[in-house]
């Protein structure tokens, strides 16, 4: 039992849980033995648990304060209200009765707050709690897995919830410092330039860095440069320069001239250097180091390995709480380490996980540090039993990305022996380098399969030497020079983002961005960058369907529309260091060092700053994709726009919010080319249409297939065109998003 009986007059006390999820609260109701069924919740002898769906209540729409508001108007900006007004989700509004019901029963006592142990967390409940008037004594669960031990122990150890009011006003702070900015600054530029522009304290400064790259792109003017390789003693040697080290050259004339020196002129080794070297394992998961190898691997999108991610820690329970922003686990992890081992030693893990369960675990500064965790640990596995058979394809990916770091930072370094020799011939400098594997060490996790190949988006590093498999040689000897090659390159400017790369972008900005601020520089690098692990994937996924930004193959390009808004936001919505001193007073007050009356106030005095900006600044506004297709409601011209999985006609009128999907990315590959094709409908006719010139009817598509012996049935089909509307969700009112759910961290 977690607590003794309470007695009041004839009631047993019981206690109300406050789960966020309708999964995780079955997962704490088994365990505590709730089994009765009522509405919105689950009963036991000393338990209800109850539940969220994300969040019940948020903070009113504009109008909510004042039925003015409902017209977008210039005049009545910035709007500041006087007292903050929560408002129930209408889509969730029975859950909230059923919630609000169980939290004034006369046999609850306390309530246990049972949400996910973050900000965003903290305030699900606090919000509902608010909103219902309810001020019972709270107790805080906080945990970072959902499996049957980790909810025990976090019952066994129930915190105090008056410990969590800090962390409480910091997430209140930030909800209503980005309803202030966000909406105001929004309406703002609507209203001035007759457009649906839209603007955040996160998004704005993700979007200067995709277009800052996209003029570096246009800038960069490529040059030839020239190498040399020559092939003596069964070597293939690279030239160097002598001082630089560098192996390209921009003088053809000079390459060509060392290359006819060279010819008859024999290869001097001048010095072999053996060294032992030693790789560490890349290191745990965090949320945004994951998404960013499965969106180099496998091409998930960051809001894809999220979603998936959530699955394997809710329904399956076999990973820890996703949305972390930490790479170590702590010294309380380390004695779990081997449960953790037999419950994912199975399948192609078998072997891998056997041979450290069968030994005592290694632990290393490397991934155990308690002062490197702040509100959870990384990713790792579970002591939940696994079942692989009961994953789809993605979550097995992702799983195996997770399970294999986590192996791998318990095995030693990868341990090598690199031999660079240099030698000379003509007066010039040739070398040649070799790799002789001594231990594999961590690689062993992947079964040789380790993909060390960084996707870094820069194409001007200077190319390395070829490791290559060399003979035992001694200095002095010489070779004959039997062949020689004068290579060619040409410089390539830097490569367009990736969602991979936009998240390192997102997490590292001082990289991308000029500043000189060298406190500006620290504070970036003290709270992690642009917006947040959890929410980074959501800005992504803002900017593509708000059409600032498009989808060449996996390259981000940004859009006409998404310059000239750029051309006509405030400056400072369009630097990092904004969020950077955000997140620092947000941090502040959740540790009770700062207040957040003042935090808001100097919100309040920056909203009224932008305003005035905004209102002041001559820039215009022109659709550069105009069609000349007119909207069935209103009658105006439609505009041709890319969403991230389809392409569409919008309207362009704000109010009228018509939008009509006209083809549509599907799975099916074309038989030529085996690319993914387009699924185009015209009339009641749908075609698939591929890039290399390939047609195919929908009908004829089936028939081939069935042929083929993969029939695709009416019912598949059906099921993929649900699957591909809930990819792009068609937003009846693109404004709605920025009016009253605007979640701009």
């Amino acid at each position: 039992m977690f607590v003794r009986d309470i007695l009041k007059g004839d009631y047993v006390m019981k206690s109300l849980v406050l789960a966020e999820k309708p999964s995780v609260a079955r997962d704490i109701a088994r365990v505590l033995h709730c089994k009765k069924q009522i509405p919105g919740a689950m009963e036991g002898d000393k338990y209800i648990v109850t539940w969220a769906l994300g969040h019940l209540v948020t903070l009113a729409d504009p109008e909510g304060y004042d039925k003015k508001y409902k017209e977008w108007n210039m005049s009545d900006l910035p709007m500041i209200p006087k007292k903050w007004e929560l408002v129930v989700i209408k889509q969730t509004s029975r859950q909230y009765q059923s919630v609000k019901t169980q939290l004034f029963r006369k046999d609850v006592s306390d309530i246990i707050i049972a949400t996910d142990a973050g900000r965003e967390g903290e305030l699900v409940a606090r919000w509902i709690l608010d909103k219902s008037g309810c001020h019972k004594p709270l107790k805080r669960l906080w945990i970072s897995s959902v499996t049957d031990k980790a909810i025990r122990e976090g019952f066994a150890n129930l915190k105090d919830g008056r410990d969590y009011n800090a962390l409480y006003h910091a997430a209140k702070s930030r909800a209503e410092a980005d309803w202030l900015v966000g909406i105001n600054a929004t309406r703002a530029l609507t209203c001035k330039y007759n457009a649906q522009l839209s603007c955040g304290r996160v998004q704005t400064p993700t979007l200067a860095m995709i277009a800052r790259r996209e003029e570096e792109i246009r800038q960069f003017t490529p040059k030839e440069y020239y190498g040399l390789e020559c092939t003596a003693g069964k070597i293939k040697w690279t030239w160097q320069e002598s001082k630089s080290g560098s192996c390209r050259c921009f003088n053809k004339e000079f390459m060509e001239n060392i290359s006819s020196c060279i010819k008859e002129e024999p290869l001097k080794i001048e010095a072999i250097k053996k060294t032992a070297k030693k790789a560490f394992s890349p290191g745990l998961y965090d949320l945004t180091e994951l998404q960013r190898d499965a969106n180099r691997r496998f091409g998930f999108s960051a809001k894809e390995t999220l979603n998936i991610m959530q699955r394997l820690y809710e329904n399956h329970k076999v990973l820890t709480y996703p949305r972390t922003d930490s790479r170590y686990i702590g010294t309380d992890i380390v004695p779990t380490i081997k449960e953790r081992l037999k419950a994912c030693s199975v399948g192609p893990y078998k072997s891998v996980a056997g041979r450290l369960i069968n030994k005592p675990v290694q632990v290393n500064k490397s991934f155990v540090d308690d002062k490197k965790i702040s509100d959870h640990h990384a990713i790792i596995p579970t002591e939940e039993y696994v079942q692989l058979d009961h994953m789809t394809n993605e979550e097995r990916k992702i799983y195996d990305l997770v399970v294999r770091r986590f192996l791998s930072v318990l095995y030693p370094p990868f341990e090598y022996e690199q031999t660079t020799m240099t030698a000379d011939a003509a007066g010039q400098i040739f070398a040649a380098r070799g790799k002789v594997v001594r231990s594999m060490g961590w690689k062993a996790a992947y079964d040789e399969k380790w993909d060390d190949g960084e996707d870094s988006g820069d194409n001007t590093v200077e190319p390395e030497l070829a490791d290559q498999s060399l003979p035992e040689l001694t200095k002095g000897q010489t070779f004959h020079i039997s062949a020689v090659r004068v290579t060619t390159g040409r410089t390539k400017p830097p490569a367009r983002f990736t969602e991979a790369t936009l998240l390192s972008a997102m997490e590292n900005p001082v990289k991308y961005m000029d500043s000189s601020d060298a406190k500006a520089r620290k504070t970036l690098g003290e709270t992690g960058g642009l917006g947040t692990v959890a929410t980074r994937a959501d800005i992504i996924e803002k900017l593509f369907h708000s059409f600032l930004i498009e989808k060449k193959g996996r390259e981000i390009v940004i859009t006409s529309k998404g310059k000239q808004l750029l051309e006509l936001v405030p400056e400072d919505l369009k630097k990092p260091e904004l969020t950077a001193s955000w997140e620092m007073e947000l941090s502040g007050i959740a540790r009770g060092t700062h207040k957040d009356t003042d935090f808001l106030q100097d919100i309040q005095d920056y909203t009224k700053e932008l305003i005035q900006e905004i209102r002041q600044s001559g820039g215009t506004f022109r659709h550069e994709n105009m069609t000349n297709t007119k909207c069935p409601q209103c009658g105006k011209r439609l505009l041709a726009v890319n969403g991230k999985n389809s392409r569409l006609l919008v309207c362009q009128d704000r109010e009228c919010g018509y939008r009509e999907t006209i083809a549509r990315t599907s799975n099916a590959r074309c038989p030529n080319c085996h690319k993914k094709m387009e699924l185009i409908k015209r009339n009641d006719e749908e075609t698939f249409v591929c890039s290399c010139g390939y047609k195919e009817k929908l009908s004829a598509f089936k028939k081939r297939r069935e042929k083929e012996g993969a029939g695709v049935s009416k019912k598949d089909v059906q099921r993929y065109m649900k699957e591909q509307n809930k990819k792009s969700e068609p937003l009846n009112n693109p404004f709605a998003d920025a009016l009253a759910k605007i979640k701009l961290d």
